[in-house]
């Protein structure tokens, strides 16, 4: 496997950094392979543009930072507007099409969209969107196992919230699953 560069973006409060923290646990934890992890947020704590860059590889990263994200997972308008032009051609760029319209698709790239803020509160906690966005993510990006991202929730999410949290992984996971199958 080549380097693969994964970048989240979102409004803080939507829980991007977690995804972000997870995927690098999934990958680099319980699944054998290397990854790293940056992040950057706007100075207010919840409502402002935030972003987390994942890198992981079977090899030993030379540079942590995402220059080009070959995946781009965006659950708010601000985010898609601000990282999609900078993504690799050939990109898979995943958006929660409730609130992501995307005016422009950068050349080369295919959007796969998942209602998750509904599925989110279908599952009574809107909360828990994040973690629909990683089951999907790991459906679509076939990067990480999904047993491995599974066990990286469990590890990272607060006691109490695991088996919703499970519930919202898995129906990402399903959603890409069949979406890929259509």
């Amino acid at each position: 496997m080549a380097v693969t560069e994964i970048k989240f973006g979102g409004l803080g409060g939507q829980g991007v950094i977690l995804a972000g923290i997870i995927t690098g646990k999934a990958a680099s934890i319980f699944d054998n392979k290397e990854a790293t992890l940056t992040q950057a947020f706007g100075p207010e704590a919840r409502g402002s543009a935030c972003s987390a860059q994942v890198v992981v590889s079977d090899e030993t990263i030379l540079y942590p930072y995402v220059t080009q994200p070959d995946i781009l997972v965006t659950m708010s308008q601000d985010a898609y507007t601000k990282f999609s032009p900078g993504c690799r051609k050939g990109a898979k760029i995943l958006i929660e099409e409730e609130l992501v319209k995307p005016d422009v698709v950068p050349e080369g790239c295919t959007i796969y969209s998942i209602p998750a803020t509904r599925f989110a509160e279908e599952l009574g906690r809107r909360m828990v969107l994040n973690i629909v966005m990683l089951g999907f993510f790991t459906a679509i990006a076939k990067l990480v196992d999904v047993d491995a991202m599974r066990k990286a929730v469990e590890d990272s999410v607060p006691r109490g919230t695991t088996d919703l949290n499970l519930k919202a992984f898995n129906k990402g996971y399903e959603y890409g699953v069949q979406l890929l199958a259509n």
